[in-house]
């Protein structure tokens, strides 16, 4: 673990001369008050507001301006990565940002790491760079379908949570095609035990086609 070589300032200082050449936003946060040390003046741009306005939003800043639905996943493992303090490790993740409540949602791949620890090795600031996801970009229709897939997990945890295991195995069995016979030989149940858990499964999920079944055995990797 590395021991600082040079002051926050100085090192903030340094991204202050490339932040402009750079294609994402840069924002730097002091992690014991979870506010904003610094952004890029492109973030101050896009937020439509000015540093100074941002400091004093204090953890204000993060519901001002990101979509909460995203958080539940990537704040969790930004605070793991803080924890675990490893030299090189970093956090990749899509989120949500919008100037105002008036503004459409606009979609960003962020990465975060741990940009300064004090004499102890103790991380005091973490760095973000936060990528606009062009929507003319040739991938987008690929962005999107993950963007898209994430959605439908968030929406729907709740639902998977409540499937027992078994219920989750049939459900494997039929995103794959298989059919109740199949399925009763390769979990050793009977064809009548396979069609009660069919059952419960599409009332659960209140899926109306194969392809609702489909859909969330592939969001939650079961297929």
């Amino acid at each position: 673990m590395s021991i600082p070589t040079m002051d926050l300032s100085t090192k903030i200082a340094q991204l202050e001369l490339i932040s402009e050449d750079l294609p994402a936003v840069i924002i730097i946060h002091n992690i014991p008050t979870q506010t904003v040390e610094y952004m890029s003046p492109w973030g101050q741009r896009l937020l439509r507001t000015n540093l100074p306005a941002l400091q004093e939003m204090g953890i204000e800043y993060f519901h001002r301006f990101f979509n909460p639905a995203e958080m539940d996943d990537y704040v969790p493992r930004i605070m793991q990565l803080i924890q675990e303090n490893q030299e090189r490790d970093f956090v990749s993740f899509f989120h949500q940002v919008r100037a105002t409540p008036e503004d459409p949602w606009q979609w960003y791949l962020g990465a975060t790491r741990i940009f300064y620890r004090d004499e102890a090795g103790t991380p005091t600031h973490c760095i973000t760079f936060a990528l606009p996801v062009e929507q003319a970009h040739y991938i987008n229709p690929k962005v999107n379908r993950l963007l898209d897939e994430n959605t439908f997990l968030r929406a729907n945890k709740h639902i998977f949570a409540g499937l027992t295991h078994r219920e989750r195995e049939v459900l494997t069995l039929m995103g794959l095609g298989r059919n109740s016979a199949e399925m009763a030989v390769q979990l050793n149940i009977s064809e009548k035990t396979v069609a009660t858990h069919r059952r419960n499964i599409k009332n659960k999920l209140n899926a109306q086609s194969s392809y609702d079944i489909t859909r969330f055995a592939q969001a939650f990797d079961l297929i």
